[in-house]
């Protein structure tokens, strides 16, 4: 199915969207990226208002409408001043949930990862976590949120998965133990986004540092955790990245993550861990529906996770903890 569009709004709701920009709506433009089968659209008022509308209905998929809820009171929620969107109008009119957002003149951060920009985003990321803590809302924690996830490990070791990498295979005891570890480590009162990928991160197009001009968009997952695990997750996708220089510089990421947030490496590679687990064993699952490209995506970074993971410095910490084989 393919994504919904400003033309497939509702009239209610897209007069109620044009009754909050002040004017008709003169010109759209859909943004096909992401995972939601929803809308996604920049709009154009005839008052030159600017506007990021997204939209869904339970026909799209059933799940996607109490994400956008559960975004839609995080929103409403967020002390002011973040580098987030700013909230102009959250709603639900005949099955559909909206929420009108600040349209933020920039573009998602270049892909493959370059160095520099990773970097930058990581600390803006921390920074971030440093003025949400203690968190300002209260929310599900991280650990009830990933716990089944987390399982991962474990179910491939109940339900052997005849393409596993025989790497992975030779380890899972030891894998399914450091994704457990990981949980009791992430505890914390941190506001976390939980999502963070190069495609829920926009560069703003204004002068000045990289780090100065992140923001974080697609908010539905936020939790209270480890202020260290949103920038530690982040470093799965560029790990991913299939050559050596990316993967030195997740390795270089975390150790900076490490060193900032006072916590050992290996509990932000045991968390990295959890998350391939998650990533493996997922991607093996059927498409949800209205979301064909999500398995394909996460198979991909599974499989350069672990590559990252059997070749660079985290090998040799696993291997110190007493968590892989030889």
């Amino acid at each position: 199915m393919p994504r919904a569009t400003w033309d497939d709004l509702p009239a209610s709701v897209r007069e109620r969207v044009e009754r909050t920009l002040g004017a008709p709506v003169a010109e759209h433009r859909s943004y096909p990226g992401g995972y939601s089968p929803g809308t996604a659209d920049r709009v154009v008022a005839a008052n030159g208002a600017v506007a990021f509308v997204k939209a869904v209905h339970p026909e799209h998929n059933p799940h996607t409408p109490a994400l956008h809820r559960a975004e839609l009171r995080v929103m409403r929620s967020l002390p002011p001043g973040l580098p987030v969107p700013t909230l102009l109008d959250g709603f639900e009119s005949d099955g559909w949930v909206v929420l009108v957002l600040e349209h933020v003149d920039g573009a998602h951060p270049a892909q493959p990862w370059r160095r520099d920009e990773f970097l930058a985003v990581v600390d803006a990321v921390l920074d971030l976590a440093d003025r949400l803590t203690p968190s300002p809302l209260e929310l599900g924690s991280a650990v009830d949120e990933l716990r089944d996830g987390w399982q991962g490990w474990a179910r491939c070791s109940a339900n052997p998965l005849p393409d596993l990498d025989p790497w992975l295979a030779d380890r899972l005891p030891g894998l399914n133990d450091r994704a457990r570890r990981s949980l009791d480590a992430m505890v914390g009162d941190t506001l976390l986004h939980l999502d963070l990928r190069a495609d829920n991160l926009l560069l703003r197009s204004a002068e000045g540092p990289i780090a100065e001009r992140v923001v974080l968009i697609d908010w539905p997952w936020a939790v209270t955790g480890a202020r260290w695990l949103d920038a530690a997750l982040l470093t799965a996708e560029v790990a991913a990245q299939d050559d050596d220089a990316s993967r030195a510089v997740a390795d270089e990421a975390l150790e900076r993550i490490a060193a900032r947030c006072g916590v050992p490496l290996d509990t932000l590679v045991d968390a990295v861990v959890g998350l391939l687990g998650y990533l493996v064993w997922n991607s093996r699952q059927p498409d949800p529906p209205g979301i064909p490209t999500l398995r394909a995506f996460q198979r991909r970074l599974a499989d350069g996770v672990t590559t990252w993971l059997r070749l660079s410095g985290s090998e040799a910490a696993a291997s110190r903890s007493g968590s892989t084989s030889a």
